[in-house]
């Protein structure tokens, strides 16, 4: 009897021993962690440092943006965020009327040190730099949420964003034509002739003659009038 329950515990304690080893080896092999590059891409997750800049500025996509796709998309959004007027803090805070309102002051809410830092209040650049990418906008933030990295969903938000309490008006669309920042006019009105396809030529290093007539090589000029001689 003695040597039956032995062996029944030894071979117990055996298999609890291998199970044991089994796990550690398989916990070592097939870990948790992120890998440091997807193997395919998953909606509302981007790597480190994904979304770098919007392409378009943002008041010109507030232009044509859409209040009710804006609405649609917040939906994103609705698990952390209330919008409602005076409704409680969640995860995130309430948003309600928070366009043109400093960073990190809506009350009631724990906010990091990483936005209550950022000094101004939230402008239309500023919530279009925030939303495109959190992480990069504040570095440290308490919020996981990757971003937005489609230019007219982003402004969708925003639009919708203000609506809701705020009602700021609009920024005015950059003016057509305008040279980018640091672009000097004739550089922007260069650029535009090669998107129009139109001949560019370099008008520093033309020569003009002052007759106006076409200008003639003078090697070509000499040998035309030994001809004529």
């Amino acid at each position: 009897m003695d040597n039956r329950f032995n062996t029944i515990a030894g071979w117990a304690l055996a298999g609890m021993t291998a199970a044991l080893g089994l796990s550690i080896a398989s916990g070592m092999i097939f870990h948790g962690e992120r890998p440091e590059t997807m193997g395919y891409p998953i909606e509302g997750v981007v790597e480190e440092g994904g979304a770098a800049e919007a392409a378009v500025p943002i008041a010109t996509l507030l232009a044509s943006a859409d209040v009710a796709a804006g609405q649609a998309s917040f939906s994103k959004c609705a698990s952390c965020h209330s919008i409602n007027q005076g409704g409680a803090a969640g995860i995130g805070p309430n948003l309600y009327g928070v366009m043109g309102q400093p960073h990190g002051a809506k009350p009631g809410f724990a906010y990091s040190d990483a936005l209550k830092g950022i000094s101004g209040n939230w402008t239309f650049e500023a919530m279009s730099d925030w939303l495109l990418s959190p992480r990069r906008y504040a570095p440290g933030t308490k919020m996981s949420f990757a971003g937005l990295s489609n230019d007219q969903e982003r402004a969708n938000v925003i639009a919708y964003l203000n609506a809701q309490g705020s009602n700021l008006p609009l920024p005015p669309p950059p003016a057509a034509g305008a040279a980018p920042e640091g672009e000097t006019p004739d550089q922007a009105e260069a650029a535009a002739n090669v998107d129009a396809g139109a001949p560019t030529a370099n008008i520093a290093n033309a020569a003009t003659p002052a007759s106006g007539a076409p200008s003639q090589d003078p090697a070509a000029a000499e040998e035309a009038a030994d001809v004529q001689d």
